[in-house]
């Protein structure tokens, strides 16, 4: 009896010792696949961290291309200021080219004392480094006309006059100013009737642009023969017999050129219009042109509306102001926004000290 005690006693601790081992052997079954899956998991979130790490150089050098091209388009562009014109809130005007050369300020010398003319520049260096000022000699022409006061005279010009409501908008500002009027076109209706209630009035002449898609019906090309010009001013003054000016809309690339401008100017010369230079570009040969062909050289000195902000605008015209009270005259171009006319309609009292007049009244004509 006593063995089989023993014996019952031994295969039970044989079994129990088999169970402890499998348990074990799960156990460590159990750890391994437990590893197994961390491990599976470290490395998918490695893979996944260098999948992004891979993207985001992707996107940065996308990124760095896109810019560097941008950064190309733009410096190799004729007019590297059009890179800060880009970054400004402009609303542009529809019908008008945007260049530097709108910006800059323009001042035009009537002495022939070179001494003086230095000392005027530098003068402007040291006063107005703030501004971007081209400082220029032109030829006086005719003898002052007698004026009412011997206030300093500013020309306030509207360009882009297409509708009897902006000349309403226009006449209720208060004061002069001269009405540029685009010729007839398809996109803009006629505008041959609505002046004759003007009593001045000049012509907003389409020219070629460098950078402009808007070109006006009839605008004239560099590549256009004397006889296609002439045709086109012949055209101006049937449509327009009273008018005597005429100043270039857009054409930075038609005033720029020579050959173009004298073809131009031989045309006006026949018909009798007398050129105003809205200095587009500071190329402009309008000054050579009017010394051959003998006409007055007339010339704006700023733009008031590049940016239609009432503080720009507000200070642009301070600016004209300055120009009229330093040299006796000033010329400002505009056009017919809401935001300009609304400007110089409240701007009325900063023009107390000068006496505003229509083009055909500047002291050099």
């Amino acid at each position: 009896m006593a063995k089989r005690k023993t014996r019952r006693k031994s295969t039970k601790t044989k079994h129990t010792k088999s169970q402890n081992i499998n348990f074990k052997l799960i156990n460590i079954l159990l750890l391994i696949i437990l590893a197994l899956i961390i491990a599976i998991a470290v490395l998918i979130y490695l893979i996944d961290n260098n999948k992004i790490e891979e993207s985001k150089k992707e996107i940065s050098n996308i990124e760095k291309k896109i810019k560097k091209d941008i950064t190309k388009i733009q410096e190799t562009s004729e007019d590297k200021l059009n890179k800060y014109v880009k970054n400004i809130e402009v609303k542009k005007d529809k019908f008008e080219e945007y260049t530097e050369d709108l910006y800059k300020e323009y001042i035009h010398e009537k002495t022939k004392d070179t001494t003086k003319k230095t000392e005027d520049k530098k003068l402007n260096k040291e006063t107005k480094k703030e501004d971007d000022i081209q400082t220029e000699e032109i030829p006086v022409f005719h003898k002052t006309l007698p004026f009412k006061t011997n206030k300093p005279k500013l020309a306030i010009v509207i360009d882009d006059v297409t509708t009897q409501y902006q000349i309403n908008r226009i006449n209720s500002i208060g004061y002069k100013a001269t009405m540029s009027i685009l010729p007839p076109t398809s996109r803009n209706g006629s505008t041959i009737e609505m002046v004759n209630s003007l009593p001045f009035y000049m012509i907003h002449f389409p020219m070629e642009a460098k950078f402009f898609k808007g070109e006006e019906q009839g605008t004239l090309h560099i590549k256009d023969s004397y006889e296609k010009i002439e045709k086109r001013v012949a055209q101006i003054r049937n449509w327009y017999p009273t008018a005597k000016f005429t100043n270039n809309h857009t054409g930075s690339k038609f005033t720029q050129d020579t050959q173009a401008m004298d073809k131009l100017f031989k045309a006006l010369t026949k018909y009798n219009f007398t050129f105003v230079d809205s200095r587009t570009t500071s190329k402009s040969k309008g000054k050579i042109m009017a010394k051959k062909y003998k006409m007055p050289y007339i010339a704006r000195n700023i733009f008031l509306d590049n940016e239609q902000k009432f503080g720009y605008i507000q200070n642009q015209l301070k600016k004209a102001i300055r120009i009229a009270k330093k040299r006796g005259y000033a010329i400002a171009i505009g056009h017919p926004h809401d935001i300009t006319l609304k400007v110089l309609k409240e701007s009325k009292p900063l023009l107390k000290d000068l006496e505003l007049i229509y083009i055909n009244q500047l002291p050099i004509l």
